[in-house]
Parts: C-alpha cells; structure tokens; sequence
C-alpha cells in the first residue's frame, strides 16, 4: 500500500498543484485586446526572455557609484536562494495584428514549447510490445 502523498507530485514548496512537466502548443487561439481585432485570434506562442541589462539605468549606475574606490561590497548579496522552479511567461503575438501581450504560467520544473502531446495509454501500447 502506497501513501497518497507519494503519489502526487510535489516540489519544495509542498504544494500539491505544483507540475513536473508543462506542454503548451506553439499556437493558441485567444482574445486580441489591441483596438484592430477585439476578438479571438491565432497567437504565436514563444516563452519569454528578459533582455541584457542597461548599463545606463539609474539603478546600475548608483550602484556602480556606490562600489568605486575602497571599501569593498557595499551592498547585500542574495545567498539565501530556497526556490528550485521558475514562473513561466509566455509571450503571445497576434498572427493578425502582431500586438503582444504576455500571460503567466504556475511553477514548473520543466517547460516545453510544441512538444509531442501525450497519447492516453501510451505506455501501456509499449508494455504490450514487449511482452510480444
């Protein structure tokens, strides 16, 4: 006899909703807010990146200014790091219209974009081939 707890997938967060593995297709039909459409239309389905960091940002620069000279680090460095999963964004673009909006997925430990889906029962199509 198996506890139920062993059965069910759980990350370090305990929580029992959080998923291993994530498929989403590289289309989606979805609401277009931008003034053109305002209606249901194919998207482009990509994950979002953030891009390289500005050395000219204000944040960047005060705190290039703050380290210079002596004194050594001047500000904290994050070592307490607990989380093992990221929130996944994915960025749609409209096939239409080509605005983009982004729209947030729950914690995963793997994503994929396009991927094969999953046919019901495939595993055991493949035990059956063994045993042949």
């Amino acid at each position: 006899c198996v506890p139920y707890s062993a059965l069910v997938s759980t990350q370090s967060t305990g929580h029992k909703l959080d998923l291993t593995m994530v498929n989403i297709p590289k289309t989606r039909n979805t609401f277009c807010a931008h003034r053109t459409c305002r209606q249901h239309q194919k998207h482009k389905v990509t994950q979002y990146k953030a891009g390289k960091a500005s050395l000219y940002a204000q944040g960047k620069r005060r705190y290039d200014a703050k380290q210079k000279g002596y004194g050594g680090q001047t500000k904290p460095v994050f070592h307490k790091k607990a989380k093992t999963t990221k929130k996944i964004v994915l960025r749609l673009e409209c096939t239409k219209c080509g605005s983009r909006h982004q729209k947030v997925l729950k914690r995963c430990k793997t994503f994929e974009l396009g991927g094969d889906k999953k046919a019901k029962g495939a595993a055991l199509q493949y035990l059956s081939l063994i045993h042949i």
